[in-house]
């Protein structure tokens, strides 16, 4: 079955860094679009970015508007993970992280759907990432 492992989570003080990993298993990983979501306790899962693959036109890459120009994507298909790279961290990027898959979309606007946790069918179990100030 599909399986999920988010890593590298941790606490790190206001203006650190941290990279997350998630390892997959049991997909064919080129063919899906990898997200990360975060939670905090009492609010919906929010998106943070997404990225997806295609062998004619490469990585496309999508960002919530509060880590745009802090957090970067990324993923290394031969060895089926994907990264997020957390930089400048502020206290208010608590939280728990989740990596999620869903299959690569083909639409144009598919940028849209890709920011919706409802689009995503597996998910992993989380790491909790904690900034200090």
């Amino acid at each position: 079955q599909v399986q999920l492992v988010e890593s590298g989570g941790g606490l790190v003080q206001a203006g650190g860094s941290l990279r997350l990993s998630c390892a997959a298993s049991g997909l064919t990983f080129s063919s899906y679009a990898m997200g990360w979501f975060r939670q905090t306790p009492g609010k919906e899962r929010e998106f943070v970015a997404a990225i997806d693959w295609s062998s004619w036109s490469g990585s496309s890459f999508y960002y919530g508007d509060s880590v745009k120009g802090r957090f970067t994507i990324s993923r290394d298909n031969a060895r089926k993970r994907a990264y997020l790279q957390m930089n400048s961290l502020k206290p208010e990027d608590t939280a728990v992280y989740y990596c999620a898959a869903t299959p690569r979309k083909t639409s144009v606007s598919r940028g849209y759907d890709y920011v919706r946790a409802d689009e995503y069918d597996h998910w992993g179990q989380g790491t909790q990432v904690t900034v200090s100030s």
